[in-house]
């Protein structure tokens, strides 16, 4: 009786250690599927000129990272719902390596992540911003975005064509 008592728990041990293992729990990764740039751009700019409403996640407003879940989900991609929560899933990625899709961030507050948008290549992101909504502007912008820029990550596989 012992043994199988021992043999169960050491059967029961094994069986949680290998679910932990294979648990998706406390990963940094975001869930993602390939996508190409012109899907991310036809997705991200139909919200065009969306207003901007604070905690909003549909086109009757969105709030700059509401926007970003409701366009990566249409492209079956799972992101956390605040800006300071997506800059820790993905990889990073350099400022002269940014490809369509790749997800940027922003300190507008002075305390550490506050803004994201995706990036569409030429310099211009898109994202939705207080007072103008769902807009493209320029990374690049040197008398707000450019000094505010912390970093990228890539959370996507992105096909160019």
């Amino acid at each position: 009786m012992n043994f199988n008592k021992y043999f169960r728990n050491t059967v029961l041990t094994f069986v949680a250690v290998i679910a932990i293992l294979l648990s998706p729990i406390g990963d940094k990764e975001a869930s993602a599927s390939d996508f190409s740039t012109k899907e991310v751009k036809e997705i991200a700019q139909k919200y065009l000129g969306s207003p901007y409403l604070y905690g909003g996640t549909t086109s009757k407003g969105f709030d700059c990272s509401g926007y970003i879940t409701t366009v990566f989900k249409e492209l079956g991609v799972s992101l956390p719902r605040s800006s300071a929560s997506m800059y820790g899933v993905g990889e990073s990625v350099d400022k002269n390596d940014l490809i369509p899709g790749d997800l940027v961030f922003f300190n507008t507050s002075g305390s550490g992540i506050s803004h994201v948008g995706i990036y569409l290549g030429g310099g211009d992101f898109i994202h939705s911003q207080t007072d103008i909504g769902v807009s493209i502007t320029s990374i690049n912008e040197k008398y707000y975005w450019a000094d505010r820029y912390v970093g990228a990550k890539r959370v996507a596989s992105v096909t160019f064509d």
